[in-house]
């Protein structure tokens, strides 16, 4: 493939696809450039290094999300809330170690602002202050982060679980702990129910702290 045919778009997209093959850990340079052909030398005309790579993968991964999950106009902020979070869990667990490509990094554009400007809109307009506002969608997205990373810390992706995650072992193991033994099935099974409840207690505590229905 000729340099020249490479962009930032699509060493983004192939990097995406090879990151349910071999994970974050073997996710290189080298190996997305043996995937498009070129030599990886090529790549750093787009990416300094894997750290941009995975700003540009990530915002990427957003750019997605809400092409899948868009958000009515008059959505109220609770529909907003479960939209985009249910958006974000769904995009996640598209990929391998997608809750970690997406933690910490960057986004590349201004794209998200559009999004993240309406949402503020809705709720300085149901009552919040802008203060509020911005620490109830950052907690709600912080939930969400921090669950599917433990989500796939269990299972990478759907349908595969990783060894030492059996419950029935580990209430073997815990026995002599009735309660954390029992506890397992709602630590490491049902993760859908479990992530619903979770979003509905965020958002119960929101209201109960701002006061705003």
């Amino acid at each position: 493939m000729a340099v020249g045919k490479i962009d930032r778009a699509l060493v983004a997209d192939t990097a995406l696809r090879l990151l349910n093959e071999v994970g974050l850990e073997g996710l290189s340079l080298r190996a997305i450039a043996k995937e498009l052909d070129v030599k990886a030398p090529a790549l750093y005309w787009h990416f300094k290094d894997k750290q941009a790579l995975l700003d540009e993968m990530a915002t990427e991964m957003y750019r997605r999300m809400v092409a899948g999950a868009p958000i009515e106009p008059d959505a109220t902020w609770r529909e907003r809330l479960l939209v985009a979070n249910r958006g974000l869990r769904a995009a996640l667990l598209s990929y391998r170690d997608g809750a970690k490509v997406f933690s910490g990094s960057r986004f590349t554009g201004t794209e998200h602002a559009v999004q993240m400007e309406e949402n503020l809109r809705a709720f300085v307009a149901a009552g919040f202050t802008l203060q509020q506002a911005v620490r109830a969608t950052t907690t709600a997205y912080l939930f969400t982060l921090g669950f599917v990373t433990e989500e796939q810390g269990v299972q990478p992706v759907p349908g595969e679980r990783r060894e030492g995650y059996d419950v029935a072992e580990r209430a073997e193991l815990l026995a002599e702990f009735p309660l954390s033994a029992a506890a397992g099935p709602e630590i490491f099974e049902d993760y859908d129910e479990r992530f619903e409840e979770g979003l509905l207690v965020v958002l119960t505590g929101i209201e109960a702290r701002y006061g705003i229905n």
